[in-house]
């Protein structure tokens, strides 16, 4: 019998030197994309907020956070192959004054936590005083790529903990209701959910586990309803959503790198 997908299994997927090579890659020659640089720009106006990113895998996102002027950055992987990857880019840019830690969202210690988790310097003494985070960020799907509904709701309730009331939080899925083609594909697959017929290693309907250039991943594909719900249940006000065709026109080398993908943005309750 199929084991169903867990957190374990994306964890050793991350780890996985296919899945390293592919996401470091990225970080050194990617970057932000324009979608996303234009998005934190309006959420984050204030380059001085102390922001921490989710699921920073090997940097990409942390670094060109960096390289916009934001200076006072927290960011976390449960991946560790790929947490060691982020901090030496890091190191390489001349962004030391990052503060790096290893965590699982679903699981993210109290702010005084990190900070030990963090150790000494700019950003726990920052974090210290102010008892919380001025925003959030879970880009790249990051959120999506944690097995069970209910994980992906602890892991809101957990950022939410984190951070001070009116902080904002920007992250991005996947939708099942992006183009025409995607909605054909979802109806088929309830079809195999009702019969029985899906993927066994999958936890509910909207999961896919595919395996492509970056190795093994799995994937939730909500649809716009359902992250409504997790964000009214989860302490966040929801401000702002819209796919990503409707923020920027990408280069071929993003849209190689991703998907269409929705971006949303809300607030700390």
């Amino acid at each position: 019998m199929s084991r169903k997908i867990s957190p374990e299994t994306v964890k050793a997927d991350f780890n996985e030197v296919a899945a390293v090579l592919h996401y470091t890659r990225a970080a050194h020659e990617l970057g932000l994309w324009k979608s996303e640089r234009l998005v934190v720009g309006r959420f984050f106006p204030d380059r001085g907020a102390l922001l921490l990113e989710a699921g920073c895998g090997a940097g990409r996102a942390t670094l060109g956070l960096w390289e916009m002027g934001y200076r006072s950055l927290a960011a976390f992987d449960f991946a560790e192959e790929l947490l060691d990857q982020a901090r030496s880019l890091a190191a390489n840019r001349g962004a030391d004054g990052i503060g790096f830690f290893h965590a699982d969202a679903t699981a993210l210690p109290d702010c005084a936590g990190m900070c030990g988790l963090i150790g000494p310097g700019p950003v726990a003494d920052a974090l210290r005083l102010a008892g919380g985070f001025g925003g959030a960020l879970f880009l790249f799907n990051g959120l999506m790529q944690i097995p069970g509904r209910e994980r992906r709701r602890e892991a809101l309730r957990r950022l939410a903990a984190a951070c001070r009331p009116g902080a904002p939080l920007v992250f991005t899925t996947h939708d099942r209701n992006a183009s025409r083609t995607e909605q054909a594909l979802w109806r088929l697959e309830a079809v195999r959910w009702e019969k029985g017929l899906q993927d066994p290693r999958l936890n509910e309907f909207g999961d896919r586990y595919f395996e492509d250039e970056a190795g093994r991943t799995f994937m939730h594909l909500p649809d716009r309803t359902e992250i409504l719900d997790d964000l009214a249940e989860t302490g966040w006000r929801h401000d702002y959503d819209a796919l990503r065709r409707q923020i920027a026109a990408e280069t071929r080398a993003v849209r190689d790198f991703s998907d269409e993908c929705r971006f949303w943005a809300a607030t700390r309750a």
